[in-house]
């Protein structure tokens, strides 16, 4: 690797910039990393990780010994997904090429101390970039990404020589969302081009006169490009307004089933009852069942049979958030029951018996059951009113 090829260097405003276009599954990367830094001696180093992928990378064992309940409490559960999905797809790689991604950043913090520059983490959250491209793709597009980070989780597909290519000039987020943003073109705004913004900001805004940067290759020509502009980080990461209309919805249906009920109440009291019987007996019994399915502890069941009919009416709240959280309550899972699962995933028997995809298991089925028993519940309910007058 010659410099030539993977060294940009910038003057602005009395300031001089480094950018280390680098490869995330480089050895030869990290080295040259190494190399620049302890050259140059510059007063700051900008590494492309946010506060949260910091943590992870340098205290992944703490990641462990975390309850994962106070990993959804501190607000950390998508983090905690995208870390899972990232951390499958490049054990996925190591197996397969015996190489490493990110070792690159690793090296740029450690050089950093080596130094005594200062370190900072230039890439914007990752919850409020997943945020902002959650906003862009409309439902069919969230079912498609969840889709795709999960199945990235569990996919035991080898990578291709081609796409081992591809990764040495994108990003982890990048190579993971690549296929996606081919359906999806108004991805690449939140995904690239904000982020390329969000880094050139911050690279810019270091302390001292010299500033190395460590980054994927593929942000370097827009980081180039935008650094000679001013960008508002403040906009760049507010969370984009929610929309009305899933609450509108969510409101609509046990509005229309309770007013059904009181109406058909008022005309014949006893078919009101069997109209309300038959709303619990479906939610709480599909749920139940589904729930069943899962292997739960009976009281798992009980609570799903419980809360169905009650959380069906309430768009706030889900039977399987109940259901979850006994079975939680009588199985807690760890972040080490995580790294487990692209192991456990690949039998019948470890899928079930992983305390974390048990737990997934039991909300899924809760929340099917408890779907399909509104819709038979609720088509019930309508045919008795439709009797009555």
């Amino acid at each position: 690797m010659s410099e030539n090829e993977n060294i940009t260097r910038l003057q602005l405003d009395g300031k001089e910039y480094i950018l280390i276009g680098t490869a995330h599954v480089s050895k030869q990367s990290a080295e040259q990393v190494k190399e620049i830094i302890e050259a140059e001696k510059p007063d700051s180093v900008c590494i492309e990780l946010d506060e949260q992928r910091y943590q992870s990378i340098t205290e992944g064992s703490k990641w462990q010994e975390k309850d994962i309940f106070k990993v959804i409490k501190e607000k950390k559960a998508t983090l905690l997904l995208i870390n899972l999905a990232i951390s499958s797809f490049q054990k996925r790689m190591a197996n397969q090429f015996g190489i490493n991604a990110g070792q690159e950043m690793i090296q740029g913090i450690e050089s950093a101390k080596d130094v005594g520059a200062n370190l900072v983490l230039a890439d914007r959250n990752i919850q409020i970039t997943f945020a902002r491209i959650w906003s862009n793709v409309g439902f069919w597009g969230k079912m498609k990404l969840l889709t795709q980070i999960i199945y990235s989780i569990f996919s035991r597909e080898e990578i291709s020589e081609q796409e081992l290519e591809k990764l040495k000039t994108q990003d982890m987020l990048d190579s993971m969302l690549d296929d996606f943003t081919e359906n999806f073109p108004k991805l690449k705004t939140p995904l690239i081009d904000e982020r390329d913004q969000y880094l050139s900001q911050k690279i810019k805004e270091a302390e001292g006169d010299k500033i190395v940067a460590v980054l994927g290759a593929a942000h370097v020509p827009g980081i180039t490009k935008e650094i000679k502009k001013e960008h508002d980080l403040k906009k760049l990461n507010a969370r984009p307004p929610k929309s009305k209309w899933p609450k509108v919805i969510a409101w609509t249906i046990p509005i229309v089933i309770l007013t059904l009920i009181f109406l058909t109440f008022n005309a014949n009291p006893s078919a009101a009852m069997d109209q309300t019987l038959s709303w619990i007996l479906w939610n709480g019994s599909l749920s139940a069942i589904g729930v069943a399915l899962a292997f739960a502890h009976p009281l798992t069941i009980l609570t799903a049979f419980i809360a169905a009919p009650i959380t069906s009416l309430d768009p706030i709240t889900a039977a399987g958030w109940f259901a979850g959280f006994v079975q939680a309550y009588f199985h807690r899972p760890n972040v080490s029951d995580f790294e487990k699962l692209s192991d456990d995933v690949l039998t019948v028997k470890g899928f079930w018996q992983n305390k974390v995809t048990r737990i997934l298991l039991v909300v899924v089925f809760a929340n099917l059951g408890s779907s399909l028993g509104t819709f038979i519940g609720g088509a019930d309910i309508i045919r008795v009113f439709l009797e009555n007058f």
